[in-house]
């Protein structure tokens, strides 16, 4: 972090990305705070961005070449090199323009085309006024940017360009800094560890065509072991029915029924040295299921209920050990329902998470909830995306796997 006695970032090569906003201005003093923790600032800046801040200033901060074009080096294919000398990229700030061509995979200038062929962490600062940050498009560009590993900071809400206040203002430099220290030291923290997740529903059937579900859709799973996967982890995914693909890398076992998803588990965890319970299994099944599809005419089936099998619970029971998290999904009390979750189970963190209303759980984006630990360390409830939270679990994870 900054000012401590050896920054994450010293001797590590910074790709600083400037984009065309008035809050490039605040892009010098990132370079000269990056310079000072010791890292090798490289600075690329676009055609717009140099229409707000000179290349030589950067040049002089950084004390390297400021590259603006793709051709600036006849011979050699800059983007490539740039691209693979990077321990991290930021892009700071970064525009709702450069953010939908990074999200469309567009490489029509220097810094697209290094981000394009960049396979190292990446760290976007938005920036841009308050409508174009809550348009749709720039929300989903940016969900799809998060998804891909992107670390996304801000913006912030404060005066704006042309006298405006209101969300949208780039973060400052200090907090920009931090979140790099944060990425470059998380690195590779799960590297070889062994970890399965589960995600989405289950689907209980009722006849060949209906079935009994819930409203998951994997989002929340597929975060955790995206990142998990991104920090070095080999991850099982097990997966239920839903309308959302799961990310690439993680090992993906796909199921419907709460019976299946126990199977695969069960197959998949004794050799796990962590299991993330992320899956909405469903509490109970249908006693039977109709061969046939049930007919209107027929009237109300006569629905019994049988529980289905604890997946967590069968799971603490294996022998050998590992660490546990579960879920809960709440609509009231989330506090005390998770700490009775954390006992009962046996867990060593529950994440409580608020469903029931716009904007939180199922389906959502963002969640607002808590994580609860055996040990006392918890983080209160509020409101994440479901990135943040993913990023915080395995942080959780990485610690209590190194010791």
């Amino acid at each position: 972090m900054p000012g401590s006695e050896a920054p994450a970032v010293r001797g590590r090569r910074v790709l600083l990305g400037v984009t065309g906003g008035v809050a490039a201005y605040k892009a010098c003093i990132l370079t000269r705070l990056l310079a000072q923790a010791g890292a090798t600032v490289q600075v690329v800046m676009t055609a717009s961005a140099t229409r707000f801040v000179g290349p030589d200033t950067f040049a002089a901060l950084s004390g390297r070449p400021c590259h603006k074009d793709l051709w600036e080096e006849p011979g050699t294919v800059l983007h490539v090199k740039l691209a693979h000398e990077a321990d991290v990229v930021v892009v700071a700030p970064a525009t709702a323009n450069v953010i939908a061509k990074l999200a469309s995979g567009i490489a029509d200038d220097l810094l697209t085309s290094v981000m394009l062929e960049a396979t190292c962490p990446v760290v976007l600062a938005p920036a841009m006024h308050t409508g174009m940050w809550e348009h749709p498009a720039t929300r989903m560009n940016v969900r799809t940017l998060e998804e891909r590993g992107a670390r996304v900071v801000g913006p912030a809400a404060g005066s704006l360009a042309a006298g405006d206040e209101g969300m949208g203002r780039l973060a400052e430099p200090e907090d920009i800094l931090a979140a790099v220290e944060d990425v470059v030291a998380r690195g590779r923290d799960l590297a070889g560890r062994r970890i399965v997740v589960t995600a989405g529903p289950t689907w209980e059937p009722l006849d060949p065509v209906r079935f009994v579900g819930n409203r998951s859709t994997g989002k929340m799973g597929f975060a955790v072991a995206r990142e998990a996967f991104a920090r070095g982890a080999d991850v099982t995914l097990v997966v239920g029915p839903g309308t959302v693909e799961p990310p690439d890398g993680p090992n993906v076992v796909r199921v419907t029924t709460a019976e299946e998803m126990r199977a695969a588990v069960l197959e998949a965890a004794p050799d796990a040295e962590a299991v993330v319970m992320a899956a909405a299994v469903a509490d109970f099944r249908p006693r039977e299921v109709a061969p046939t599809k049930l007919k209107r005419e027929g009237g109300p089936p006569d629905l019994a209920l049988v529980p289905t099998p604890d997946v967590l619970r069968a799971v603490g029971e294996l022998e050998g050990e590992r660490v546990l998290v579960g879920f809960a999904a709440e609509t009231e009390d989330l506090e005390a329902a998770g700490r009775a979750k954390l006992r009962a189970k046996g867990l060593e963190l529950i994440v409580v998470n608020e469903v029931g209303r716009e904007g939180t759980g199922f389906g959502s984006d963002t969640n607002h909830a808590a994580i609860l630990s055996r040990h006392g360390d918890d983080e209160p409830i509020r409101s994440w995306t479901k990135g943040e939270l993913a990023s915080a679990i395995c942080d959780r994870l990485a610690k209590l796997l190194a010791r």
